[in-house]
């Protein structure tokens, strides 16, 4: 059974310091208590950071490489922070609302790391390797440190948009028609042509989102 230990601030602070994560990505984390769990650490399926029985603790550090064999999602405000000492692999990442991601290694998914809306905290130390990257509705990750791999879909206004065919990236089902409006407008999606309730839906059901 995996070890799990419930830290105060100052406690997670040295944890961070001994790993060597800069504390210019933990300096705007709530200073609350976190949850530690010993990596390398593997999610059989898929992990919701809105999902209860998570954790009760302001956020969850893997001291360590976490790998999520299935969809890494978060679409609430307020879930619990995620910070991975180590690599995080996933197949797909959603990313929305009040979302808190560092990752002190690489970020590697297999299918697509999609980031919807601006009120998150997300800093990648390392790489982020996706074989698609889906940005909408101002959203950017606050660092990449190392690189990005594979091609991007956003909207022009964002600095990492590149001219790229959504419909040779990204399944049919998830692709709005000439002329079709994304209906749900909580989701506020404006990544070219993607409509952001059918993504979602297909990323919750584990199905496809990626072509190939």
């Amino acid at each position: 059974m995996t070890e799990i230990t419930s830290l105060e601030w100052d406690e997670t602070v040295a944890v961070f310091e001994r790993r060597g994560l800069p504390e210019s990505s933990y300096e705007n984390l709530h200073d609350e208590t976190y949850e530690l769990r010993p990596g390398p650490l593997t999610i059989r399926g898929a992990l919701d950071l809105d999902a209860e029985g998570w954790t009760e603790d302001t956020g969850v550090v893997v001291d360590g490489d976490l790998t999520v064999e299935g969809n890494l999602l978060n679409t609430d405000d307020g879930c619990p922070a995620l910070i991975v000492l180590g690599d995080l692999k996933a197949a797909n990442v959603y990313l929305e609302g009040d979302v808190k991601l560092l990752v002190l290694g690489s970020v590697t998914v297999e299918g697509a790391f999609i980031g919807n809306m601006t009120d998150k905290l997300v800093m990648i130390e390392g790489d982020l390797k996706a074989a698609v990257t889906v940005l909408s509705s101002e959203f950017e990750p606050d660092l990449i440190g190392g690189t990005l791999h594979g091609p991007v879909l956003a909207p022009a206004y964002l600095d990492l948009a590149q001219d790229v065919d959504p419909a040779a990236l990204l399944v049919p089902e998830v692709l709005r028609a000439d002329g079709e409006d994304d209906t749900d407008e909580l989701r506020c999606f404006d990544a070219p042509r993607v409509h952001g309730g059918r993504l979602l839906a297909r990323i919750d059901e584990g199905l496809p989102v990626v072509l190939g």
